[in-house]
């Protein structure tokens, strides 16, 4: 069981005005976390983000009566730059009884796209993961139409444990649907978590 009373930081090197902070949601962040993610009928972010599946706008009284998805849960942090919330990380159970868990991470805020802050983000999930829980593994699952996120899975060592041809559909265009993986043993040993 994680500890929903954490938070974590980190301050990039040399950038003292850019601490990034993964948490717990709050009451007080669900406006911008409705903003970010159901405010829009067709937001930017979610051309990258399982574009496959379909998206709809949730008016806010909607969000507000599942806040218990979101609010002071082990499976939903907020991520923060300078106080800010950009977008959230996850996890949710493959097969709990084996310990099967898969991560999420959404940078919902398009000005903090290429600069790093969802590879700290990640960083800073998945060392939590490892800490609190016994998981043998980590690891997601995203399509071969976002280099991005492959990259982050490359940047940290981990294995594409499948890719899935040509079974996501988006635009007319057939994409990969692409699994990366990391074991426990391999984590203990990364210099890029330590």
């Amino acid at each position: 069981m994680l500890n929903s009373h954490s938070v974590i930081k980190e301050k990039k090197a040399g950038m003292s005005d850019n601490e990034l902070t993964i948490r717990p949601i709050t009451d007080e962040d669900l406006p911008r976390l409705w903003e970010l993610l159901y405010k829009d009928d067709t937001p930017e972010w979610k051309k990258w983000d399982a574009p496959y599946f379909e998206h709809k706008h949730v008016p806010y009284d909607a969000f507000i009566k599942n806040k218990e998805q979101y609010v002071n849960s082990d499976k939903r942090w907020a991520i923060e730059v300078d106080g800010k919330i950009i977008g959230v990380v996850s996890y949710y159970w493959e097969h709990e009884p084996s310990k099967w868990l898969e991560m999420g991470i959404g940078i919902y805020d398009s000005k903090f796209w290429d600069g790093g802050y969802g590879t700290r983000a990640f960083r800073l999930w998945m060392n939590h993961l490892f800490t609190t829980m016994p998981l043998v593994r980590v690891g997601y699952t995203t399509w071969s139409g976002n280099e991005r996120m492959m990259k982050v899975g490359e940047k940290f060592g981990m294995t594409m444990e499948a890719r899935l041809r040509k079974c996501r559909l988006y635009n007319g265009k057939y994409y990969d649907s692409i699994r990366m993986g990391l074991l426990r043993e391999e984590w203990e040993v990364n210099e890029r978590f330590n």
